[in-house]
């Protein structure tokens, strides 16, 4: 297998901010790998997040990441991961994509997936635009990040949109990236409720177990552990966390939760506990969402109805062309 890297930047429509800031630009490594005897080649994307990732500073420049390449590039072509190499979850995502498509691996018929619309914090306005637009296209599962702007407001923008919609016709998911304390969450998950809301993804910051266990237990409505899981790369940790914690739902970014093979074991180790899961992006391009609807449909069976997150795609400028796109409410693969 030959290895070369590249470096790209896409650009945000409009910034995609978060209760951490906001994102314009989306930097991240190309890495090809080539079969010579078959001449096949995978590309995979290596694009940690610049405040979330574990592993975001270890990749300063395209040398760097080769030798990281390099050093992993043989425990991946035999189906492992290097244990010294567990904190480098973007490489890892990065590289088992390129190979399983240098591979064949990802060579499949058509898939629709399911997926929810994504709506970005922003004014109430241009919120609520998002989701009626979102609502025209044909969306039925809608994702609000909250926890950027008043909370009067955005309890308005829920309880309008639940007045439009009920629950029958809309699931709504919301997302606070961690923006609740621990002191008035509990009040806030309480409020949230009244609107049959389907879930909320990380309600307070990550590394507070017993405050995020308590809330999982007593909250009126379901928790999903997104931020929890990052930095937590081996299984020891991993059942520590789940058994400690006991979310009703974990959300699964491969390039943050352990690339391919991880998010796997992630999904194993929450099914046996019976805790349900999604997938979701983390901002990638049109490489990497490739990569993780194909991680998704073999997850979850062919005919997914649970929607992923995985429209993030639609938010740049300049996207990389990979015979995937937004149809209706479904990203599709050919």
């Amino acid at each position: 297998m030959e290895l070369s890297i590249t470096k790209e930047t896409l650009h945000f429509k409009k910034p995609a901010r978060t209760s951490r800031g906001e994102y314009s630009l989306h930097e991240m490594y190309l890495i090809t790998i080539t079969d010579k005897a078959t001449g096949k080649r995978g590309i995979g994307e290596l694009a940690p997040l610049p405040d979330l990732s574990c592993d975001r500073n270890a990749y300063p420049d395209i040398p760097e990441v080769k030798r990281l390449a390099e050093k992993a590039l043989p425990s991946v072509l035999n189906g492992t991961w290097p244990d010294d190499m567990l904190s480098y979850p973007a490489l890892r995502f990065a590289l088992e994509s390129a190979v399983a498509e240098a591979r064949g691996e990802n060579l499949k018929e058509k898939i629709s997936i399911p997926i929810n619309g994504l709506v970005w914090m922003s004014s109430f306005e241009d919120m609520l635009e998002q989701v009626k637009v979102k609502m025209a296209i044909g969306f039925r599962c809608i994702k609000l990040k909250i926890g950027a702007i008043d909370w009067e407001k955005e309890i308005e923008l829920i309880r309008y949109v639940r007045s439009c919609f009920p629950k029958e016709e809309l699931q709504l998911r919301v997302d606070a990236n961690g923006a609740f304390s621990p002191e008035w969450a509990m009040d806030r998950l309480i409020e949230l409720a009244k609107y049959d809301i389907h879930s909320i993804e990380q309600p307070i910051r990550q590394g507070q177990w017993d405050e995020m266990a308590r809330l999982c237990k007593e909250s009126p409505l379901a928790i999903a552990l997104d931020e929890e899981m990052i930095g937590v790369n081996n299984p020891e940790e991993k059942e520590k966390l789940l058994d400690t914690i006991h979310p009703q739902y974990i959300v699964l970014k491969p390039t943050m939760h352990g690339g391919l093979s991880g998010t796997r074991e992630w999904i194993d180790l929450a099914n046996k506990r019976g805790i349900n899961s999604w997938i979701t992006s983390a901002l990638e391009s049109n490489i990497g969402l490739r990569s993780i609807a194909l991680l998704a449909e073999s997850v979850y069976g062919p005919n997914i109805t649970f929607p992923q997150g995985l429209g993030t795609g639609q938010l740049f400028t300049d996207n990389i062309e990979n015979n995937i796109h937004i149809e209706g409410a479904n990203i599709v693969v050919e």
